[in-house]
C-alpha cells in the first residue's frame, strides 16, 4: 500500500542572495508556503526552512500526497431570475449551469427567509499534492518581501536574484512543474568551491544532512549562525580576548557563508589611539570584522572574520584581511586628526549655512529652538539648564565633521568625543553623546539627566516642526520617522520617571517653529494624539518593560486614552492600575454598571454639578449608595491627590454591593422628575468618581 504523506521539499538555486535581506526571506518563504499548503487543505507536519548565500528552501514533514473530498457548494441567481413565466430556464439559470458544467436539471433550490435561489452541492474529489505544489511555491515566491525584483536571459521571470535551479521532491519522487522559468528536478549544487560540481538528491528528507556532507554547505541558517558564533568566540579567546558580538552583524555573516570558518587578523597597535566607536565601526561595518576586547574590556589589536572557505594557506588569507582593513584605518585616523584641529563650537556656527529643512530653517535654527526649548523641560528634570544649553548648541555640529562624514552612524557618539576633547564639561558632553537615544527598538534611553533634556527638546522640535508644515505621516509612509521619534519620546517620559505635562510643552515647541499653523490649538491636539497612539502597539505588542504581549489589552488602554493624561507618565501609571482593576472578582460588575450609567446619562443629560437630595429617596437602596459614595469620596480624593490610581480603584471596587443593589431596586427613569433628577445626579456623580482614573465602562462586560 502506497505512503499517503511523505516529507516535501523546494530548494530554489540563485545568485547571491541580499544578506541583510536572508533571514527575513527564509522565513517568508516558510511562511507562504506553509499558508498556500493548508489553504489546499493538505495535511503535514512541521516545517523548517533553510537559507544560505545560494538557496532558499523549506522542508514540509509529513506532508499529504492528496487531499481530501472537497465540498463545493456555490448559491446561483434567484429562483424569480432563473426561470421564466413559461417555467423555462433564462439565460441565467443556464450560464450558471454551464459555468458548473452539469444540466439545469441537476442544480437544485435553496430556500432561506429572504428567498429562493438556484444552488449546486456536490463533493469532488481531492486533487494529487504533485498537481498542486508548483502553484503553490509559485504564489509563495511571488509574495517574498523584495523591494525590486530582476529579469535575467530571455525570459519574463522575476525574482531578486537569477535563478539557476529547482528541486522539488515529495519523498522521492520529483515533482514536476516550472517554477519561476526553471523546470524543477532533484539536482542541487553544494559550496560554490569545497564541492565537486552538481549532484543530485535521492529523498527530501536527508536534504540537510546530504547537503553538509556532500555539498559542504549547512543549509539550516540557524545552525550556521550558533556555528560562526562558536568559531568566533574560540578564535577571539585564543587570540587573548572576548569578541564582540553583535547580533545584525552576526545574521549579517551568517547570510554570506555556506562553511564558515573563523580566521584570526591583527591591526597595527598605532591605531589603537582611535575613539573605540571609530574602530568598531571601522571592522564591523565596513569589514564585517569581529573586534576583540581584552580582560580590561578595552580593544585589543585583533579581530576575527569568517570566511567561506577552509583555505590551505590560512596566512595568504589573513593576511589579505589585514592589508584591505588597513587603508579603512588609515582615513578614519586622518578624518580624526583633520576633525580634532578645530573646536565644535566653530562648527555650530557654520551650522547656519545647512538647512534642517524647507520652511524651518537651519540647523543653527534647530539648534536654537531645542535650546530654548531643553531649557524649559530641564526644570522638570531638575537640570542646570546652561548646560542642556550648551548641549543643544554643539548637538548637531559633529554632522559637519568627516568623521560623521564617512560614518554617519557615528553622528552624536563623535560629538561626544570631540566635546571631551575641547573641554566642554563632562555632562554637555554626556549629553551631546545621547541626544538620538532609543536609536531603535529595544535601545536604552538616555541616562544623564541633561541628556534626556536634550533628546526630549530635540524629539518635540522635529515633531512639532513637521506638524506645523502639515507633513504628518500616513499610512505605511513616514519619511522624516516621526512615529520612532514620538515613542522615543515616549519611552524616555516613562522609563525615566519624567512627569512633564505633554500638551504644554507641545504648544512651546509649536510656538517655537518658524511657521505659524492657522489653528495651533488644533494642531498641537492632533501631535498629542499622534504621540498617544504610538502607546498602542508599545503596551499591546508587549514592548513596555515588564508588561509582556497580553497583559495590556485594547480596552485598557483606550478606557486611559479617553480620559487624555497630560502626562505620558501619568496615562502608563493610570494603565497600570486598570491593568490591576481588571483582574479583581468586582471588575466585570462595576464595568457593566458604568456602561449602564453612561448610556443612561448619554441619552438623559443632567446639569453638571447637580446636587443629591437625601430627602428625595424612595429607598433604602438609593440611601444605602448615597452612603457608600459619601463615605469612599474622601479616600478616593486623597489616593489622587498622590496619584496612588491603585488604591483609589480598590475602594471604587468595594462599591460593587450598593451599586447592583441600586441597579435592581430602583428605577432611574422615575415619573417624578424631581426624583428623576435627583437619581441621575446621584449616578453623574458616581460615573465621575470611575472617570477620576479611567472609563471603566470600555472594560468588556459578560
Amino acid at each position: 500500500m502506497a505512503d499517503t504523506s511523505a516529507d516535501f521539499l523546494v530548494e530554489l538555486g540563485c545568485e547571491e542572495l541580499p544578506p541583510k535581506s536572508l533571514r527575513a526571506l527564509g522565513e517568508a518563504f516558510a511562511e507562504g508556503l506553509t499558508t498556500g499548503i493548508d489553504g489546499a487543505g493538505l495535511a503535514h507536519g512541521p516545517v523548517r526552512w533553510f537559507a544560505t548565500p545560494r538557496r532558499l528552501a523549506v522542508l514540509v514533514t509529513g506532508l499529504a500526497r492528496h487531499q481530501p473530498a472537497q465540498r463545493v457548494e456555490k448559491r446561483g441567481p434567484p429562483v424569480a431570475v432563473a426561470f421564466g413565466a413559461d417555467g423555462q430556464p433564462t439565460r441565467a439559470a443556464q450560464a450558471f449551469a454551464d459555468g458548473l458544467g452539469v444540466p439545469v436539471e441537476a442544480l437544485e433550490r435553496l430556500t432561506t427567509d429572504k428567498g429562493s435561489w438556484l444552488f449546486y452541492g456536490a463533493e469532488q474529489p481531492g486533487q494529487p499534492a504533485a498537481s498542486l505544489l508548483p502553484g503553490i511555491v509559485t504564489a509563495a515566491l511571488a509574495g517574498l518581501p523584495i523591494a525590486r525584483r530582476m529579469r535575467w536571459g530571455s525570459g519574463d521571470a522575476e525574482f531578486v536574484r537569477p535563478v539557476h535551479w529547482l528541486v522539488m521532491l515529495h519523498g522521492n519522487d520529483v515533482v514536476p512543474g516550472v517554477v519561476l522559468d526553471t523546470q524543477a528536478g532533484r539536482t542541487t549544487q553544494g559550496h560554490r568551491f569545497h564541492a565537486r560540481g552538481p549532484f543530485e538528491l535521492s529523498s527530501a528528507g536527508d536534504y540537510a544532512m546530504v547537503l553538509a556532507a556532500q555539498g559542504r554547505v549547512i543549509a539550516d541558517f540557524e545552525e550556521r549562525r550558533e556555528r560562526v558564533r562558536q568559531a568566533v568566540t574560540s578564535a577571539a579567546a585564543a587570540a587573548g580576548g572576548t569578541a564582540l558580538l553583535d547580533d545584525d552583524l552576526l545574521d549579517e555573516v551568517t547570510a554570506l557563508v555556506e562553511w564558515p570558518v573563523a580566521i584570526t587578523g591583527r591591526i597595527p597597535e598605532q591605531f589603537l589611539r582611535l575613539p573605540e566607536e571609530v574602530l568598531v565601526a571601522t571592522l564591523q561595518g565596513h569589514q564585517r570584522y569581529f573586534p576583540v576586547r581584552d580582560a580590561g574590556g578595552r580593544l585589543r589589536a585583533s579581530f576575527v572574520t569568517v570566511s567561506n572557505i577552509e583555505s590551505r594557506d590560512p596566512a595568504m588569507v589573513v593576511a589579505g584581511n589585514e592589508r584591505v582593513v588597513l587603508p579603512r584605518l588609515t582615513d578614519a585616523a586622518f578624518f580624526f586628526d583633520q576633525d580634532c584641529r578645530q573646536p565644535l563650537a566653530a562648527r555650530a556656527e557654520q551650522l547656519a549655512n545647512v538647512v534642517f529643512q524647507k520652511g524651518l530653517g537651519t540647523l543653527h535654527d534647530k539648534s536654537a529652538r531645542v535650546a530654548a526649548l531643553g531649557q524649559e523641560i530641564s526644570v522638570a528634570l531638575g537640570v542646570d539648564a546652561a548646560l542642556v544649553e550648551r548641549a543643544a548648541l554643539l548637538a548637531k555640529a559633529d554632522l559637519l565633521t568627516q568623521m560623521v562624514g564617512e560614518f554617519p552612524e557615528l553622528q552624536g557618539q563623535m560629538g561626544y568625543r570631540y566635546a571631551l576633547a575641547d573641554g566642554e564639561p563632562q555632562a554637555v558632553a554626556i549629553a551631546v553623546g545621547e541626544q538620538y537615544l532609543p536609536r531603535h527598538a529595544g535601545d536604552g534611553i538616555p541616562q544623564s539627566p541633561a541628556g534626556r533634556a536634550l533628546s526630549l527638546a530635540d524629539r518635540l522640535d522635529s515633531l512639532a516642526g513637521a506638524f506645523a508644515l502639515g507633513k504628518r505621516p500616513s499610512g505605511n509612509k513616514d519619511p522624516f520617522a516621526l512615529r520612532r521619534a514620538a515613542l522615543g519620546l515616549l519611552r524616555i517620559l516613562i522609563e525615566g520617571g519624567i512627569d512633564l505635562p505633554l500638551p504644554v510643552i507641545i504648544g512651546r515647541a509649536l510656538s517655537l517653529q518658524p511657521v505659524r499653523s492657522v489653528d495651533a490649538e488644533a494642531v498641537g491636539a492632533d501631535l498629542y494624539d499622534f504621540i498617544i497612539d504610538r502607546l498602542r502597539s508599545w503596551y499591546l505588542d508587549g514592548l513596555a518593560p515588564g508588561l509582556p504581549a497580553g497583559s495590556v489589552t485594547a480596552e485598557m488602554f483606550e478606557a486611559v486614552r479617553l480620559r487624555r493624561p497630560d502626562s505620558p507618565l501619568d496615562f502608563h501609571q493610570r494603565l497600570l492600575a486598570v491593568r490591576e482593576f481588571a483582574a479583581l472578582a468586582e471588575a466585570a460588575s462595576l464595568a457593566q454598571a458604568n456602561k449602564r450609567i453612561a448610556n443612561i446619562l448619554r441619552n438623559t443629560p443632567v446639569d453638571a454639578g447637580a446636587l443629591v437630595d437625601p430627602d428625595l429617596f424612595e429607598s433604602g437602596e438609593e440611601l444605602a449608595l448615597h452612603t457608600a459614595v459619601a463615605a469612599a469620596r474622601d479616600a478616593h480624593q486623597a489616593a489622587l491627590a498622590r496619584r496612588d490610581y491603585r488604591g483609589s480603584l480598590v475602594r471604587l471596587a468595594s462599591l460593587r454591593a450598593p451599586v447592583d443593589a441600586f441597579f435592581d431596586a430602583v428605577l432611574v427613569m422615575a415619573e417624578d422628575p424631581a426624583r428623576r433628577r435627583n437619581r441621575l445626579a446621584q449616578l453623574q456623580g458616581l460615573r465621575g468618581m470611575f472617570l477620576d482614573v479611567a472609563d471603566l465602562s470600555c472594560l468588556p462586560t459578560p
